[in-house]
């Protein structure tokens, strides 16, 4: 016998309030990965994102994220050291170096660090579209191990 049934994104009151995404340079799987979790429970999590190094901004991130609504035109890379703030719940890493800089950098505080570990679209080869597929794939695998982590479901329509 079940209780009753959860009001949509009801799972995520048990979730991280503050939430950074780290990967190498801040440019592609990162601000991703924090765009769209700011998108599915919009004002419910503060989330950032950085780098262990400054990268550039990619227009094929820029691309893939404004089909499904995320402007990050406006996104500049960070790094550790250019975050203004601390005190995040969760720190998700995406990168096997981004996973080592951020047990060092938290290794005193008490934060959850996972490890997500996600392909690096910059490394796709072949035509543009080959290419843009790539980083939707990266996209895409992201939204589902946001949704899944965060307990995201759709609310009805009407």
């Amino acid at each position: 016998m079940s209780g009753p049934a959860a009001a949509p994104g009801e799972a995520l009151a048990a979730a991280p309030g503050a939430v950074l995404f780290v990967c190498g340079m801040n440019a592609v799987r990162s601000p991703m990965a924090a765009a769209m979790l700011a998108q599915l429970f919009p004002g419910r999590v503060y989330v950032k994102s950085c780098g262990v190094r400054a990268g550039e901004p990619d227009p094929f991130v820029e691309a893939v994220m404004s089909e499904i609504g995320c402007d990050l035109a406006r996104h500049r890379p960070k790094t550790f050291e250019d975050l203004d703030e601390s005190g995040f719940d969760l720190v998700v890493t995406l990168a096997p170096e981004a996973h080592h800089k951020a047990l060092e950098m938290t290794r005193t505080d008490a934060v959850e660090v996972e490890y997500w570990p996600t392909p690096d679209p910059t490394l796709a080869t072949g035509s543009r579209e080959q290419i843009l597929d790539a980083y939707r794939a990266v996209r895409d695998g992201l939204m589902g191990r946001i949704k899944k982590r965060f307990g995201w479901t759709a609310t009805p329509a009407g």
